[in-house]
């Protein structure tokens, strides 16, 4: 495989790679690291790429795990994850503070759940990854990825209820 065919291949999902990334890393320049050290690794493995089902499956796998090791070592320790692609359209300054406030709920509840469904949320709910894409890259079976995002969703709708009800959470 030469470098254009390479590049056609990863070009549809390599922003897919790097929003995952950003959101697990947070930083720009970590998630842009990141991206590029997934794209090499794939370069490497060109001649075998064809043997993948699903290319992209295999990238966002490699993603989640290169970036789950750069948070587990010394160096990233003070990063944490947050999403910040949140926008509004031309809604009143009311609406646009309202909103703001309760992104932040928002993140600070997926900030919370358990590393799994954090990632489950994201993938599920931001990339809008299907459920077995989602299973494969994060070995888990379908139906348990289907719960894990239940159960994510339902703790993020009653600590909101929670929140709105009672004013702080």
């Amino acid at each position: 495989m030469n470098q254009k065919e390479f590049m056609q291949l990863v070009s549809p999902f390599k922003d897919k790679v790097f929003r995952l990334a950003k959101r697990l890393l947070v930083s720009t320049e970590e998630a842009e690291d990141a991206t590029q050290e997934v794209l090499v690794k794939l370069w490497k493995k060109n001649e075998n790429l064809d043997e993948y089902k699903n290319v992209e499956a295999v990238a966002m796998t490699m993603t989640k795990n290169y970036c789950l090791d750069q948070l587990k070592s010394k160096r990233a320790s003070n990063l944490t994850i947050v999403h910040s692609n949140f926008t509004d359209r031309e809604a009143s300054l009311q609406q646009k503070v309202e909103d703001n406030d309760t992104w932040k709920w928002v993140q600070k509840i997926i900030n919370d759940l358990p590393e799994q469904q954090k990632l489950i949320v994201q993938m599920r709910d931001i990339e809008e990854m299907e459920f077995e894409e989602i299973s494969k890259v994060l070995e888990m079976n379908e139906q348990a990825v289907r719960t894990a995002l239940s159960r994510a969703r339902k703790m993020i709708r009653e600590k909101m209820t929670n929140t709105h009800s009672y004013g702080i959470g």
